[in-house]
């Protein structure tokens, strides 16, 4: 059962929760075999440029406990390519441990309403072609493998490939 969940758009008092999050799902990723996301490769500027350039939802508890968070950008160039402006784009859904199952479909489906409000049809995603069991939450929750892309640009100038996927939303 998932606990009850406020979101709201994260602002600059957030970044260190938000740095925070992110680690706390890049050590989960590492002890559990995952070679994805790598604690402190976020830091406090990339949300800040996130929360300017796009938007940044936080998911809190009953109690104000940030339960997680996600990236929702209106392009996405570097996986996708220039497209119409017809999708959103999640990035970075990020669920603190110990908070009731269900917690990231929560997130996911709050960032597909907030995609639907704006007038858009898809909710778009990339997940690193490594990790099947990340493809496999997503095509459980709706989402059809639509393309890869073999050498998306990372941190620091290495490329990797990631399968994107995408639902169909309102």
């Amino acid at each position: 059962m998932t606990a009850q969940l406020t979101f709201r758009r994260a602002d600059t008092d957030d970044l260190d929760t938000l740095v925070a999050l992110y680690d706390g799902a890049a050590r989960w990723m590492l002890a559990n075999g995952i070679d994805q996301w790598k604690p402190g490769e976020k830091s406090e500027e990339h949300f800040l440029l996130r929360i300017k350039e796009g938007e940044v939802w936080l998911a809190e508890t009953a109690d104000g406990a940030a339960a997680g968070g996600y990236e929702l950008w209106w392009d996405d160039e570097p996986a996708w390519g220039a497209q119409p402006p017809v999708a959103g784009y999640v990035h970075r859904l990020m669920v603190r441990r110990g908070v009731p199952a269900g917690t990231g479909a929560a997130l996911l489906a709050h960032a597909e309403h907030r995609i639907a409000d704006s007038g858009r049809s898809l909710c778009r995603l990339d997940c690193v072609s490594s990790n099947p069991r990340l493809r496999t939450y997503y095509e459980q929750r709706g989402y059809s493998v639509v393309g890869e892309q073999p050498f998306k640009s990372g941190a620091g100038g290495s490329s990797y490939g990631v399968t994107l996927m995408e639902r169909r939303v309102g």
